[in-house]
């Protein structure tokens, strides 16, 4: 697989990590703006759990079950699924309160070097290794790359009920520092109580990974009890920011129709004018899109993820100067956003604007490698410039991400052919070259 972009909105993108494993891809749906809402809601409880709010991030996966998990310390995976279920940001937050415990409480360290040197987790080391060489040495944020079929995985993934109460009460702690009600916990339990009682085949993914039982929910209602909520300082801009997200995860997923029938219950005037440009472009309704993307800016006039969805819209309708000058707003009001300078790079690469592309597309890389549909444009760049070696090292880093090790090989070792030997690019071109060679013997070996 490939990563690509969705030809319905471009703004959100699905990446598709897999692994050298007959195993079903995770699919990430990549949004700035989803992922910035999501950020705000859980910087208190990562806060409280003692992470990195700027190092832990808060993903989505397309999934429409109810399932959410960790595979390393960098990274909280949510099924979409389960976001659309979720009634309000305090809900959220007490899955993602859970999922920081586990990583809090090392349940994720000690599972990794528990299965550093098992053969059954050949397959979850071979994936680390190759994203860590396609990233040029750089840190776990490989662990996206992970098969969710493999025998391997699904142990990996089960939590004990020891480590599953452990995490309950971490996370309820979390969530009382951070001034979060703990109805969200009990609510999100209430979500899945009676699934024990299913066959496995008819469980939410969600309930096998976590085992349930009366005894936390119980647990839970009394520790809330007791604690009493305090004040919750910040519950406005939480709730702001969980309608956002859900809104635009759910105006990306469901019909127009859907999602016009329901704008009054968007809650937010600016997210109602939001959800109306997506439905509208994604009927091919370009004006009234339009129209209602830039009434939503009016409303929130500094905002950058409103400007990246004027500038995805006018690019999807090959309106590339104009795309590439909403865009440019977009990424001034927001430098630093690895998916924003992306689209930023891909309208000037479509305006035909190369040279001024390929930095803006460089430093897309540099802030988040892990972009598929980036690095496909950052080599249509280097080639475009006749930089035949640098578009043959970035792509053979897609691939890899990808998992297409044999194409990443092909490609690694034309790069360190037309690379200055010693060089940086040339290093990284050889790290995936090594790579591919340890994942081709692995796959000898089984």
């Amino acid at each position: 697989m490939t990563f690509h972009l969705l030809t319905r909105l471009a703004s959100i993108l699905i990446l598709t990590f897999t692994l050298a494993l007959p195993a079903r891809a995770v699919q990430l749906l990549r949004d700035a703006d989803m992922e910035y809402a999501l950020a705000q809601i859980a910087a208190p409880v990562l806060k409280a759990a003692g992470l990195s709010a700027t190092r832990t991030k808060i993903l989505v996966v397309n999934d429409g079950t109810l399932n959410a998990f960790v595979v390393s310390n960098d990274a909280i995976y949510i099924n979409s699924g389960l976001i659309g279920r979720m009634n309000n940001a305090a809900m959220l937050q007490a899955v993602i309160a859970h999922e920081a415990a586990h990583i809090a409480n090392g349940h994720i360290t000690r599972r990794m070097t528990n299965l550093g040197n098992a053969r059954t987790a050949a397959g979850l080391g071979l994936a680390l290794a190759v994203v860590a060489a396609a990233a040029g040495g750089g840190e776990a944020a490989g662990a996206i790359a992970i098969g969710t079929q493999s025998s391997a995985i699904r142990s990996f993934l089960s939590h004990t009920r020891a480590e599953e109460s452990s995490a309950d009460q971490s996370g309820a702690r979390f969530m009382r520092s951070a001034g979060i009600p703990l109805s969200g916990m009990i609510e999100v339990m209430q979500l899945f109580r009676g699934q024990e009682v299913l066959s496995a085949a008819r469980q939410d993914p969600y309930v096998r990974s976590h085992p349930l039982s009366r005894d936390r929910l119980r647990a839970i209602q009394a520790y809330a009890a007791s604690a009493q909520d305090g004040t919750v300082a910040n519950s406005a801009t939480w709730d702001y920011w969980f309608a956002r997200a859900k809104g635009k995860l759910t105006a990306y997923q469901r019909r127009p129709s859907w999602t016009l029938n329901r704008l009054g219950d968007s809650g937010y005037k600016d997210v109602a004018l939001m959800r109306e440009a997506m439905a509208r472009h994604r009927n091919s309704q370009t004006k009234r899109a339009l129209s209602a993307i830039d009434k939503a800016i009016a409303v929130q006039p500094n905002d950058p993820f409103y400007r990246d969805l004027k500038g995805q819209i006018l690019m999807e309708t090959r309106q590339f100067a104009a795309a590439a000058n909403s865009s440019a707003r977009a990424v001034k009001l927001r430098p630093n956003d690895g998916l924003l300078q992306a689209g930023y790079g891909r309208a000037l690469l479509a305006s035909g604007n190369v040279r001024a592309a390929l930095p803006a597309l460089e430093r897309a890389r540099s802030i988040d490698f892990r972009d598929g549909s980036m690095l496909r444009d950052l080599s249509v760049a280097y080639a475009r410039t006749g930089n035949n070696g640098m578009a043959s090292l970035i792509t053979a880093e897609r691939y890899a991400l990808s998992g297409r090790m044999k194409d990443a090989g092909i490609h690694a070792k034309r790069a360190t052919g037309l690379l200055g030997e010693g060089t940086g690019p040339w290093q990284r071109a050889h790290d995936v070259l090594l790579a591919t060679e340890r994942a081709e013997k692995t796959k000898k070996r089984r």
